[in-house]
């Protein structure tokens, strides 16, 4: 719990989801959260104010250009990154892909990556591409027992020629979190560098690159109540040792070097919003609270974690009991073990089924292999279509979950 004591109070938070409005119990929040109000201002106030081409001197141009880069800078203090560390771009798969085109000149023939099977493609794939450069892709696997990857096999696989481990904070099937800090310090004392997908994470918990001294992280900000982009953090020194992706007139500008499009404008401009938005929700819970934003969003996600392991718990509690169902991964709610990101599977059932049956209780929850192929195949799941999804965050309320169980309850 909290050390304030404070609980989160949802019926304030919902009021800043207009979506939260309808009569539909929404569980696909893994794929993509709904959109805080305040960044819905953002985009309509931009376009309407400062769709122009930043970087001029008059004044529409000015003040788009400096939203622009305001939004940039808060989202580096967000995460707890230096200025300077961050670039925002159109999703993860492509960030991670412009990363892997930057530093592949780091690397040389026989050297070594590792990867997971157990990840979502985006922080998977563009890695295992450079094969072709003449580097040897290694394969970190999960236990298939128990979905999780193991930290004494990843120390099998690290040798002098490790340069690079690709692995994920919380793995958007299975939902369990790695201990970031201690992969990267193993990885770190074997001469190597990690590159760790936060995506399935930052919805949940308040992200804190510079104390888990990871090399580079990844989030997208639309799972994270914004607009539909990426951010992607290095650290200084491999920002700028990184090739340059741009124009060739661009190549001392990072992180602009890395990103050959340049930033979404009105996009862009509108991350703010997303801090907005954790801003009201820490003036309103901690009203006489004066610190920095990255200890804004500490304290807002403790209280987050608080209600998120509230409200799965009997969502757990209701899948364990069920004959025939089975919880992939770890068998609880607690917050220090997992997100409520929960994937089941039904015996004798069609992943694709289940959701079909709940939309006449107008409770929507998700099905397939969610761009995790490989962690789906090599759990032996291909053949039912995946999983069953029902993915909860901080706007999830105790009625709506109470729907899922009971709507699951009659076609399960």
């Amino acid at each position: 719990m909290a050390k304030s004591g404070v609980r989160l109070d949802i019926d304030f938070t919902r009021t800043h989801f207009p979506a939260l409005s309808g009569d539909w119990a929404l569980f696909e929040n893994a794929g993509g959260t709904l959109a805080a109000n305040t960044v819905l201002t953002r985009v309509q106030s931009y376009m309407a104010e400062n769709f122009v081409q930043p970087g001029a001197g008059y004044d529409a141009s000015a003040e788009g250009g400096r939203r622009i880069k305001e939004s940039q800078r808060l989202m580096g203090e967000m995460i707890g990154a230096a200025p300077g560390e961050v670039m925002v771009g159109p999703s993860t798969g492509m960030n991670v892909f412009l990363l892997s085109h930057a530093i592949r000149h780091w690397f040389g023939s026989g050297d070594e990556i590792i990867v997971t099977n157990l990840d979502h493609e985006a922080n998977n794939g563009a890695w295992r591409r450079l094969e072709e450069f003449g580097l040897t892709v290694r394969e970190w696997r999960f236990n298939p027992e128990t979905a999780e990857l193991e930290v004494t096999e990843l120390e099998n696989l690290l040798g002098p020629r490790t340069r690079l481990v690709c692995f994920s904070h919380l793995s958007n099937i299975v939902g369990g979190i790695n201990d970031v800090p201690e992969i990267t310090r193993k990885v770190h004392a074997a001469g190597a560098l990690v590159c760790v997908d936060g995506v399935a994470y930052a919805p949940h918990r308040a992200l804190d690159v510079k104390a888990w001294d990871v090399d580079f992280y990844l989030c997208s900000l639309y799972k994270l109540y914004g607009p539909h982009l990426s951010l992607l953090y290095g650290k200084r020194e491999h920002l700028e040792r990184a090739a340059n992706n741009n124009h060739y007139f661009l190549a001392d500008d990072i992180p602009l070097k890395l990103n050959p499009s340049g930033p979404n404008h009105e996009l862009t401009a509108a991350l703010s919003g997303v801090t907005d938005y954790f801003d009201i929700l820490h003036r309103h819970h901690f009203p006489d609270s004066n610190v920095t934003l990255h200890e804004k969003m500490k304290q807002v996600f403790a209280l987050i974690a608080d209600h998120e392991e509230s409200v799965g718990a009997p969502f757990v509690e209701f899948l364990c009991s069920k004959k025939g169902v089975r919880l992939i991964g770890r068998q609880t709610a607690a917050q220090e073990s997992r997100a409520p990101t929960f994937s089941f599977t039904v015996s004798g059932r069609k992943a694709e089924e289940i959701p079909a049956a709940l939309e006449p209780f107008k409770v929507a929850i998700g099905s397939g292999d969610f761009y995790a192929a490989r962690c789906i195949r090599d759990l032996g799941l291909e053949a039912q279509g995946g999983v069953v999804r029902a993915s909860m965050v901080h706007y999830s309320s105790a009625a709506d979950v109470t729907r899922l169980i009971e709507g699951l309850d009659q076609v399960i």
